[in-house]
């Protein structure tokens, strides 16, 4: 991969030394656990910008160093370049979700076709699907223009069917997604065969395939964004606290930012900030990645392009090939924390990392065995509908963008472009789309949110170990769990 352009006025991530390869852990745990992620291995954790020093004035505040943030700066300093505006991160740039992700630049809707139709008709709920189809292409346009270099390849998306139940599951949902706005071009079907010439996967029974998708390297893609906005005037402050949002203001630990728009960008991590305990549920994901496989694992998988890969699980999983030849496997582990409590520095826990190295060998049975040389976690913020949402109240100044239950990569581009027209003042396709301004209820009160999202997830993996012991259908723990959980 080569080296991301280095931003002006303000130093970029500048890597550190590279640490020496830790010595093997126990069977089926990673060298390194947490350091936030893998995607930080080969450059370093970038340097610090420095932090807010004082009280100032802009004119948007951007509470959130990721990509939701950087986006919104990108395309309104682009529309506008008078506009004074301030990114405000309590690490550094790309600390969470934005670099810690399992790097799926999907189309996929960051909540659920049915609630949006319900609240605005299905023609605006099929204009959103269209818009993130779009978005996909966007992000990568994006990247080329400023010369970002994250190990960008669009191959597709795959979502494959393991064993029967999963097949009929599958099929059964094919209709609905047609109807959703998924032409046959768009969502594709594949048998055995035809799956197993792109990738063999361990019981497989076929799959769906869409082009609307590209691997990437998340912290790629962060690293340079934050540089791209850095070169057109923007301000990243790092190391900054934000310790209250209010109208006309961001109060910062080291200052206060007083701004006419004060957007919230802080995905999993809005749980943390004062009066949003309950808005969004900061929920686990975890990952593993193994040392670079040998070219003759290869041969016998047949990944031989860059197709993102996931299966049709209850508890479903997700993985990538990487550029340098390594695959990535990611999934729930431990779902939530008592609290809304969040991990300091992506440490998972060993169990996790077991269920994913035992996982990925299930699957892919030539990579059995293979080293994981790196583990690590992040969250993701999902409201009580599981349906993200943007918005900006002219009257306050306050806006927010957020929720993507976890695809939040691409749509954090058309939350960006949504909020600089939102900010703006203009009345144009992407603010009439139904996820603007949608606002939902709060999570229950704890302990009910712990006991109802780790029983959730307990019963998806019930669920699973059923279907996968031979029940031949979905297993009715899986419908029940659904219809509890609002999903």
């Amino acid at each position: 991969m080569s080296p991301t352009p280095q931003p002006s006025p303000t130093p970029a991530a500048v890597p550190a030394a590279v640490p020496a390869p830790a010595p093997a852990s126990a069977a089926g745990t990673a060298r390194t656990n947490g350091e936030v992620a893998f995607w930080y291995a080969a450059h370093g954790l970038p340097a610090r910008r420095p932090a807010l020093d004082g009280d100032i004035e802009a004119d948007v505040a951007l509470v959130g160093g990721g990509y939701t943030a950087l986006w919104t700066a990108y395309y309104l300093k682009r529309a506008d370049p008078s506009l004074r505006i301030a990114v405000l991160e309590k690490e550094f740039a790309g600390f969470g979700a934005s670099g810690r992700n399992g790097g799926w630049l999907t189309a996929a809707l960051p909540g659920q076709f049915r609630r949006y139709a319900a609240t605005h008709g299905p023609d605006a709920a099929a204009a959103m699907q269209r818009a993130m189809f779009a978005t996909v292409d966007e992000v990568i346009d994006a990247a080329r223009t400023e010369g970002i270099d994250a190990d960008i390849r669009k191959d597709g998306e795959l979502h494959v069917a393991v064993g029967a139940v999963q097949e009929r599951r599958m099929l059964a949902h094919l209709p609905a997604l047609r109807e959703e706005g998924w032409g046959e071009d768009d969502m594709v079907r594949l048998g055995a065969g035809e799956l197993a010439d792109r990738v063999r996967v361990a019981g497989a029974r076929g799959a769906l395939w869409t082009p609307h998708c590209a691997r990437i390297h998340p912290a790629a893609l962060v690293r340079g964004l934050a540089a791209a906005v850095e070169r057109l005037g923007v301000t990243v402050y790092e190391d900054t606290e934000v310790t209250a949002v209010r109208p006309g203001a961001a109060v910062c630990r080291q200052g206060t930012v007083r701004a006419r728009h004060v957007i919230r960008a802080l995905e999993g991590f809005t749980a943390g900030l004062d009066g949003h305990r309950r808005t969004w549920v900061p929920m686990n994901s975890s990952m593993i990645v193994t040392a670079p496989l040998e070219q003759a694992v290869w041969d016998e998988i047949g990944w031989r392009g860059a197709e993102v890969v996931g299966d049709e699980a209850h508890a479903y999983c997700y993985l990538q090939r990487t550029a340098d030849d390594r695959i990535a496997i990611g999934g729930r582990g431990v779902p939530y924390r008592f609290g809304s409590r969040v991990d300091a520095r992506g440490e998972t826990h060993a169990s996790t990392q077991r269920q994913l190295t035992d996982l990925l060998g299930r699957l892919f049975p030539a990579a059995a065995g293979a080293p994981v040389d790196h583990a690590w976690s992040g969250v993701l913020g999902v409201p009580r509908d599981w349906c993200a949402t943007v918005g900006l109240d002219p009257a306050t100044g306050l806006g927010w963008a957020g929720g993507y239950v976890g695809h939040g990569v691409a749509t954090t581009n058309l939350a960006g472009r949504t909020l600089c027209d939102l900010v703006l003042g203009r009345d144009t396709e992407l603010t009439r789309l139904p996820w603007v301004g949608r606002r939902v209820r709060g999570w229950e009160p704890e302990p009910l949110r712990w006991l109802g999202i780790r029983g959730l997830y307990a019963a998806y993996r019930a669920a699973d170990r059923r279907e996968d012991g031979g029940l031949g259908r979905t297993s009715r723990i899986a419908r029940a769990a659904d219809l509890l959980s609002g999903r």
